[in-house]
């Protein structure tokens, strides 16, 4: 059994999950889309939720290239990148008729008592997201007020990101995304403005 097979029952589960839901989506499900043969897939993984497992160690270790990489090619403004990075969910919205939001949110709200280790990686996935955003807030210096609690203010974006995709995704209505959106734009722009404030007296 080669790792490619691995690979391609992997990503097989990932489209599925994120376009049907875990609980949607059946072993039978994966075979066929996959065309990859019961044995083979039993072969690594004994169950759907060890299938589940491997999807989200794939968005946690995948979290540059499948995602901020793509976000951010070509934005070099810390800030610009924050919302950058939102606007990737908004396209993803758009272009799959509201299908698609952010995979660890479905798959967080979807699991309502999920097994420990499956609460710990989407826990872990949410964490580097976090730190991503962060990092943006770090880069972005004086930029922001001094004193500024920028992990807590990261978690404020991925909380209004994930409420924003719920709800249009709900209403079949961008403008809901967008508005949310507009409002922690106004935010930022406000904590740059203090910041100026501060400079300037």
């Amino acid at each position: 059994m080669n790792s490619a097979t691995r690979q391609k029952i992997v990503m097989t589960a990932l489209e599925l999950f994120y376009v049907k839901g875990y609980n949607s989506t059946s072993i039978a499900d994966i075979l066929s889309r996959s065309q990859v043969h019961s044995g083979s897939l039993y072969h690594f993984f004994p169950g759907k939720q060890d299938v589940l497992v491997a999807v989200l160690e794939f968005y946690r270790d995948g979290i540059r290239e499948n995602l901020l990489d793509l976000a951010w090619m070509g934005v070099d403004d810390p800030i610009d990148r924050i919302f950058a990075l939102l606007n990737g969910y908004r396209t993803g919205l758009l272009e799959s008729d509201f299908a698609w939001g952010c995979p660890i949110g479905n798959l967080a709200l979807e699991l309502s008592e999920p097994d420990p280790n499956i609460r710990k990686l989407l826990d872990v996935n949410f964490k580097n997201w976090i730190a991503a955003v962060e990092g943006c807030l770090h880069d972005a210096g004086a930029r922001l007020p001094e004193g500024t609690d920028r992990h807590a203010l990261a978690e404020f974006i991925l909380t209004t990101m994930e409420g924003a995709i719920m709800q249009a995704r709900t209403a079949q209505d961008i403008a809901v995304f967008d508005r949310n959106i507009a409002v922690l734009r106004e935010h930022v722009a406000l904590l740059e403005n203090a910041a100026r404030q501060i400079w300037i007296n």
